[in-house]
């Protein structure tokens, strides 16, 4: 089937085009051109769709709560009303029973084609306890068999996990690897040397970097310093104003190379609902404006949504809204191997997201040529 948008300006992720006609044929563009007739045109602005690596739950769903096809729904739902075209619903550490309902949801949802689920990221149970922020501590431990069998699935899509180096071996993650599986460090009290031997194992990227991680001093660079080292390897950031200082953010934009650092929301079940607060292992998470706070007094994951994310990132660190858009779009992609999205050139995916002319409200998100959120 071909389908016709007609916009008034697109950033393609290189360049901006302004009244053009996109051609898309199955789900994927296979034409620009100038738009013949220019009072057809939408209006607002046009950017490559937002993929988030690291999302917890939205729309009143935690997707440890509602580790179904259905739960994976109202998570994306709710998402897609903020520019994200594609996630990677992110399982908190959690009982192995929990872990394989969630890889069967996934599993389920991947085989669907369900719109904007490339696959799933699991944020431990292998972390330090030392380290574990807001994670159960009772729940974090080695990996079993139990794990493997889900860690060495094909059928789940991108596979990613999160783990603290220092508590596995390093041919643990040798394994993972040859399972295609993603190795992220994170939640760890690692030394500098233990994260660069598992950079060398083949771990490629570090969850949430600044937090819940060693930090950086004189005599031990701790994993910050591994992750702003390492050209190779790619950072997840949160930039919600709380999670990490603006000035830590253009020391690590300074130290890594462009295209390396990619925005992730971390986002919980409250994104897209009026709720002030929900149940979590036992405590209570409470929103406090866009900041959630558990009732032990840790942060407890973000309430910030893609645009948000990009917004800020483009108004608190000098950056371009273009180059904030790719740490959202293209550069997630480069991360993850998802090579049809991150730009709106031909051969590239229909997944885009439609902004306000000042770029602060999403109007539409369109996944795959398919028109999934549009503003009321």
């Amino acid at each position: 089937m071909i389908q016709h948008f007609h916009f008034k300006s697109l950033f393609d992720g290189r360049t901006w085009h302004n009244n053009v006609t996109v051609e898309v044929s199955n789900g994927l563009i296979v034409d620009l051109y100038d738009c013949v007739e220019e009072h057809a045109c939408s209006s607002g602005n046009v950017v490559p769709g937002f993929i988030d690596t690291q999302v917890n739950g939205g729309g009143g769903a935690l997707f440890n709560f509602e580790a179904s096809r259905d739960g994976l729904k109202t998570m994306m739902a709710a998402h897609a009303a903020y520019g994200t075209v594609a996630m990677l619903p992110t399982l908190i550490t959690d009982d192995a029973e929990v872990i394989a309902a969630a890889a069967e949801a996934i599993a389920q949802a991947v085989e669907a084609k369900e719109p904007g689920i490339l696959g799933v990221h699991f944020e431990g149970p292998h972390l330090s306890v030392p380290k574990k922020g807001t994670h159960e501590e009772s729940k974090i431990r080695p990996i079993s068999d139990a794990e493997w069998a889900v860690y060495e699935r094909t059928d789940l899509g991108i596979k990613m996990v999160t783990l603290a180096p220092e508590c596995v071996e390093l041919a643990d993650i040798e394994r993972l690897v040859r399972a295609e599986v993603i190795v992220c460090l994170g939640h760890t009290n690692a030394t500098f040397e233990q994260a660069n031997a598992a950079l060398a194992a083949g771990a490629k990227g570090f969850t949430h970097l600044f937090n819940a991680m060693s930090p950086f001093t004189s005599r031990e660079p701790g994993v910050v310093g591994s992750a702003l080292l390492a050209d190779d390897a790619w950072c997840g950031i949160i930039v919600d104003r709380h999670h990490v200082s603006s000035g830590a953010l253009k020391v690590a934009l300074r130290s890594k190379p462009k295209g390396k650092l990619v925005l992730v929301t971390d986002s919980m079940s409250l994104i897209g609902t009026d709720d002030s607060e929900f149940e979590f292992f036992g405590r209570k998470v409470i929103r406090s404006g866009d900041r959630l706070n558990s009732t032990t007094g840790e942060l407890a994951g973000s309430h910030l949504d893609m645009l948000a994310a990009v917004n800020n990132a483009s108004n608190d660190l000098g950056l371009s809204f273009e180059e904030a858009v790719a740490m959202a779009s293209e550069y997630p992609a480069q991360f993850v191997g998802a090579a049809m999205l991150g730009s709106l050139r031909v051969g590239a995916a229909a997944s885009w997201v439609q902004l306000n002319e000042d770029n602060t409200q999403v109007l539409a998100t369109v996944i795959d040529g398919q028109t999934i959120y549009q503003q009321q």
